[in-house]
C-alpha cells in the first residue's frame, strides 16, 4: 500500500536527482556562485535564529516577570501561597517569616 510517506520520498528522491542534474551541467563559476549565495543565505538565517533565541529568552522572563507581579497585585498572599506549596523546609521557614511581615506591612499601609 502507498501512503503518504511513500510518495514524499519518491518526489523528494527525484528533486534531488534533477538538482544533481542540474549541478554537473553548471560551470566552475556558477558553481561556485550558487555555493556563495548559499552560505550567506545560511549565516543570515543562523543570525536570525540566534536573535529570534535571544528575544524568545527575553520574552520569557519579562513575562514570568509581569505574571508574577499580576498575581501579587490580585492574590497579594500569592508569594507565601506559592512558597508554602513549592518551597523546601528551609524556604517555607523564611517565607513564613517574611510573608508575616509583608501581610503586617500591607495592612499597616491599609
Amino acid at each position: 500500500m502507498v501512503n503518504n510517506k511513500h510518495i514524499a520520498t519518491f518526489i523528494l528522491g527525484a528533486l534531488a536527482g534533477l538538482a544533481a542534474g542540474k549541478y554537473t551541467s553548471m560551470s566552475d563559476e556558477e558553481k561556485e556562485k550558487m555555493m556563495n549565495n548559499l552560505k550567506e543565505k545560511a549565516n543570515k538565517l543562523k543570525d536570525d535564529a540566534t536573535a529570534s533565541a535571544e528575544q524568545a529568552k527575553d520574552y520569557f522572563s519579562e513575562l514570568a516577570t509581569k505574571g508574577m507581579d499580576s498575581l501579587k497585585e490580585h492574590f497579594p498572599g500569592a508569594e507565601k501561597w506559592m512558597q508554602d506549596l513549592f518551597g523546601s523546609k528551609k524556604a517555607d521557614a523564611a517565607a513564613t517569616d517574611t510573608g508575616a511581615a509583608s501581610d503586617k506591612a500591607e495592612d499597616a499601609k491599609s
